[in-house]
């Protein structure tokens, strides 16, 4: 296609010349030159005015590692875990497999927005970018009579998406809402495949969010501190296998008896931990950050004090993370505004 782009242009350049003085000559050439650049698929003149597709799943290490530190709190697994994973893949120019991460946790420790913060660092525009696909399993997939149309449309898109992308990203969302063998589908762009009817998606990322397993995770870690460990002693090796085995034999899961499970095709299970108190007011301390707020530690003190703890005596975890940091931070606003007005 390129070569014929060319040829066309040096055809018509010459023809066309003749009926122009030097000047138009060259305003014409320039123009061919220009409009070769605006149809060539990857020229770096069309990727200054439109989103295109970066060929390769490289990662920019130091920067995903500052986002996972400056806006990820109180998960020192899920960040070591990830970024040996992430650093791996994208170095390796020719991987045997796509990579695939599923990660899990109770809602509000930080499975949604590792993904976002990951995806963005493949595709700068991230959830917006037409390169990174977010499905919802109550959303896309929410008919139990219908898992097989699903199956067919959830290949073909990936299919064509990969086609036109080899780095796409893929997040599955609710995947413990999901229904069991939707998921199966994509098993055969997991695998250890050079290619599947002529497309390759050894450059792919995919990514499952599940709240199954959080039980075992929560288990775990109570256990830790019950017998006096730190939390940041726990490692992959305590809670990988309790997850897999659980996710594996839970109903509830959309992967009860996955093949993908089964062959082993998940790289790594990411254990989300609970969060502490001084986790969520990390949370609140960044959310007032981001809203242009100067921090008053009397209000983040009181968004932590509104928030459900677990177990009910010793209140050692939050029952939902930070997941609604946001929505607590909102009923403060007015003298977090009166605050930041003063102090201005």
């Amino acid at each position: 296609m390129k070569l014929l782009k060319a040829a066309v242009i040096f055809v018509l350049v010459p023809t066309l010349s003749p009926a122009f003085d030097p000047l138009s000559a060259s305003v014409v050439a320039g123009g061919a030159v220009m409009a070769w650049h605006l149809l060539s698929s990857d020229s770096w003149l069309k990727c200054r005015f439109q989103e295109c597709c970066k060929r390769n799943s490289t990662v920019n290490f130091k920067a995903l590692k500052a986002q996972l530190d400056n806006r990820l709190f109180g998960q020192h697994l899920a960040k070591d875990v990830v970024l040996k994973a992430v650093l791996g893949f994208s170095n390796n120019p020719s991987p045997k497999k796509p990579l695939m991460l599923s990660l899990h946790g109770w809602a509000g420790t930080g499975k949604n927005f590792l993904s976002q913060i990951l995806a963005e660092q493949v595709h700068p525009a991230g959830l917006r970018s037409k390169f990174v696909h977010l499905f919802l399993a109550t959303l896309h997939f929410p008919h139990h009579d219908q898992v097989k149309l699903y199956k067919e449309q959830l290949q073909n898109w990936i299919r064509g998406n990969v086609s036109a992308c080899p780095s796409s990203v893929f997040i599955f969302d609710e995947m413990d809402k999901m229904h069991p063998g939707v998921i199966d589908a994509i098993k055969p762009f997991l695998d250890y495949y050079e290619e599947v009817d002529g497309v390759s998606y050894r450059k792919a990322i995919f990514i499952f969010l599940s709240n199954a397993g959080g039980d075992l995770i929560n288990k775990a870690a109570l256990d830790f501190w019950a017998s006096g460990k730190r939390r940041e002693d726990i490692q992959l090796k305590d809670l990988e296998p309790l997850l897999s085995v659980g996710v594996f034999n839970n109903k509830n899961s959309g992967l009860w008896h996955s093949s993908i499970i089964d062959r082993n095709l998940i790289d790594y299970f990411v254990p989300f931990l609970p969060l502490e108190q001084r986790h969520v007011k990390m949370c609140v301390r960044a959310e007032m950050a981001a809203r242009g707020y100067a921090v008053d530690e009397k209000i983040v003190q009181e968004v932590a004090d509104e928030m459900t703890y677990f177990p009910k005596e010793q209140r050692i975890y939050s029952d939902k993370g930070c997941k609604t940091v946001q929505a607590k931070l909102d009923i403060h606003e007015d003298f977090v505004m009166r605050d930041t007005n003063t102090r201005g």
